[in-house]
């Protein structure tokens, strides 16, 4: 459906400086990924050197950042299309949360997909690791979607899984030079916020400096994570993602690999 008409006038109008830490999560496994390869720390830097120049060119803008920062921008084609970003060859867009357990429910719905597309596929035996890292943001010109009057119209950008609304709106952002959409996160119980980073200007620092493991087990009474501080963890049940339809039939209680 069309936006609403005054969504032009408001991302004029509605733009303030923003300055907050995020945190993303990835897979443990880019940490130690290249050092099975190898024999030991020297030659494991030497193949992420060679690695590295295999790889596209970052951005100009991009190119001074930590990879772990600068890779959405540096790939193409988007092979799919995610809520504020369309298929295809398509400007990048960094994702990351304002609070790690939001982080890593994100991460968490991201895995199940995988098994949402393979039914027969057993869990994992063990628990999976994943790295929480800090995202450092200072944005000159970005909207708060949890907040009027993008609030009034909240239910054109939390689609569990259509994101024509909010791709629409990020492309009328960026010709707005909007650098960063904050949201409520679709996925997360609580509804904290994420935030959609659209330009390499917004990265407060080159990298990150702090960093915790996540480790997430799956098993028929839902999601669990804990982190390496032991007191940081929490469980969330297997209709989490119920209004989902993909998750629609899907078989919590399934064999372990």
């Amino acid at each position: 459906m069309a936006l609403p008409i005054w969504i032009p006038d408001a991302l004029r109008s509605e733009p303030a400086p923003l300055k907050a830490t995020f945190w993303r999560c990835v897979e443990a496994q880019h940490v130690v990924s290249t050092l099975r390869l190898v024999d030991d720390l020297d030659d494991q830097a030497l193949l992420e050197d060679i690695l590295e120049e295999t790889k596209p060119p970052a951005p100009e803008a991009c190119e001074h950042l930590h990879w772990l920062y600068m890779t959405p921008f540096r790939y193409g084609p988007y092979p799919n299309g995610s809520r504020f970003r369309r298929a295809g060859h398509t400007p990048g867009v960094y994702y990351v949360s304002e609070h790690q357990d939001t982080a890593v429910t994100e991460t968490a719905f991201h895995v199940l997909l995988f098994y949402v597309d393979s039914p027969d596929t057993p869990f994992p035996e063990q628990p999976t690791e994943h790295t929480c890292f800090d995202v450092p943001a200072r944005a000159a010109r970005a909207i708060d979607l949890s907040k009027q009057p993008w609030s009034d119209v909240a239910n054109l950008w939390a689609h569990p899984s259509d994101y024509s609304d909010p791709q629409d709106l990020e492309d009328q952002a960026r010709t707005a030079l909007i650098d960063l959409i904050a949201y409520p996160s679709v996925r997360d119980p609580a509804r904290k916020l994420n935030a959609a980073i659209l330009d390499c200007s917004v990265f407060a620092a080159i990298g990150p400096s702090v960093q915790h493991t996540w480790k997430l087990w799956f098993n028929k009474t839902g999601i669990h994570a804990i982190s390496e501080r032991k007191k940081d963890r929490f469980s969330l049940p297997t209709n989490t993602f119920a209004a989902d339809e993909r998750f629609h039939g899907f078989n919590w209680d399934r064999p372990r690999d």
